[in-house]
């Protein structure tokens, strides 16, 4: 296993060579190209949260609905061919990885436009299957996105490549949830009732925001990627695209696999199952979006900046596995805050309070845990290890969140907010174990 962390005998980095590192074009790139990466997320679950319970649909419903995230969690099983296949036509002009990326972002553009002109409340299926197809088009661009990340540097920048693209992802996420909260409260006519109009205009802009990206790609350099012997037949390639990336990790980390996978597997899960109940719970408690919106822009913002810049410079300086275990502590303390929250009424100073730490955790967290997938990797099958890894982060996690909403009706808001902090402690005895292994 490796580290961004000094060898013993070498000299650490000097805080000016750290932060230099963030004004290199590869760390700038990866800051639009986050923001590309974050858009679509909260689109298909926390802000669609929103909209379908202001829309009348029960926490139930709202709960299952969040399985179309589970796209995310499989993304695994295409991710061979967006690491080897090339696209007609596209790939011999922007190369393997950009191709990918732009033939994604335009179904997601797509996607978001189809969610924008349906009205949930004339029925879920349209809504749905548009959802589901951003959210695919939105993992395949994950995949291309990471392989893009691993390749544009060497694993002294993973760390700063990860804290900007974490940066410009959370930024992306702020702008999906307190963004588009803010343009339908702007949309709408009055200020009573659902207002499928004013939810339309916010979508649109949403995928309008999706050509910063496209932009990115375009004027990007195709990174230098390790070359594969050619296949001589089918079985040849299936055997190198679909075979080898995972017998390569077991081989490399033996009996340290299963470890390494099994943190991979719950080190988000606090976070993960929270999230899709916090917009419904915002609702439930009187916050309107214009509050919500507000709180995030101005406070969220901030503290998510400040959370990925200080999560890339400690992982630099002390090591990813340190800030991991700091990560997620915080990220389960978070949670027992929006239970804090839910004795409050409706507080906006408290509201400012549990959303700014929520963030803060979440960018030291989230900064760390990229950085230590991205180390696990072998550039030679740098998609395909990637996306097995962040699958596996989200396969669990949005299984069990697919059931908070019928959680939250049997037990109500502040048992669920302080089960979820509990799931987080099987994280830490697990980043403790693979730290000790890493030291041997």
């Amino acid at each position: 296993m490796t580290s961004s962390a000094p060898e013993p005998g070498q000299l650490k980095p000097s805080w000016a060579d750290t932060l230099r590192v963030y004004l290199e074009p590869a760390t700038l790139r990866m800051l639009a190209l986050g923001f590309a990466a974050g858009l679509p997320l909260l689109l298909v679950l926390g802000t669609l949260s929103f909209r379908l319970r202001e829309a009348g649909v029960d926490r139930g419903t709202i709960g299952e609905l969040s399985w179309v995230g589970l796209a995310y969690a499989f993304k695994w099983a295409w991710a061979p061919l967006v690491d080897r296949l090339p696209l007609p036509g596209l790939t011999r002009w922007l190369g393997l990885r950009r191709s990918w990326l732009l033939v994604s972002q335009a179904a997601i553009m797509a996607g978001l436009v189809g969610m924008a002109l349906a009205n949930p409340q004339d029925g879920l299926r349209v809504v749905v299957w548009c959802a589901l197809a951003v959210a695919f088009a939105s993992a395949t661009q994950d995949i291309a996105l990471d392989a893009f990340r691993i390749e544009s540097a060497g694993a002294e920048r993973q760390a700063a490549l990860a804290a900007a693209y974490q940066t410009g992802y959370r930024m992306a996420m702020i702008w999906a949830g307190a963004g588009v909260l803010w343009l339908a409260a702007r949309a709408e006519i009055n200020a009573t009732g659902y207002q499928n109009a004013a939810w339309a205009t916010a979508y649109l802009v949403m995928a309008a925001s999706m050509l910063p990206g496209v932009l990115t790609v375009l004027l990007s350099r195709e990174p230098v990627r390790h070359e594969l012997p050619p296949a001589r037949n089918l079985g040849e390639w299936l055997q190198g695209a679909m075979v080898e990336p995972f017998t390569d990790f077991l081989s490399r980390y033996k009996w340290q696999a299963g470890l390494i996978l099994a943190l991979i597997a719950v080190y988000r899960i606090s976070d993960v199952v929270m999230g899709i109940m916090a917009n419904p719970f915002y609702v439930d408690m009187g916050y309107t979006k214009d509050e919500v919106a507000a709180v995030t822009k101005i406070y969220g913002v901030i503290m998510t900046l400040v959370g990925a810049f200080v999560g890339g410079v400690l992982a630099m300086r002390l090591g990813v596995m340190r800030v991991l275990m700091l990560g997620a502590v915080f990220s389960a303390a978070s949670n027992l805050l929006f239970a804090w929250l839910g004795t409050r009424g409706h507080d906006v100073t408290a509201l400012i309070f549990v959303i700014s730490a929520d963030n803060l955790s979440s960018g030291i967290a989230s900064a760390a845990f990229i950085a230590y997938l991205s180390s696990l990797t072998n550039i030679s099958y740098s998609a395909t290890q990637y996306a097995l890894f962040s699958s596996m982060m989200l396969l669990a996690p949005k299984f069990i969140a697919g059931f908070s909403g019928h959680y939250v009706d049997a037990y109500g808001y502040s048992h669920f907010f302080v089960s979820t902090a509990l799931l987080g402690l099987p994280v830490l005895l697990l980043v403790g174990l693979a730290a000790r292994a890493a030291r041997r």
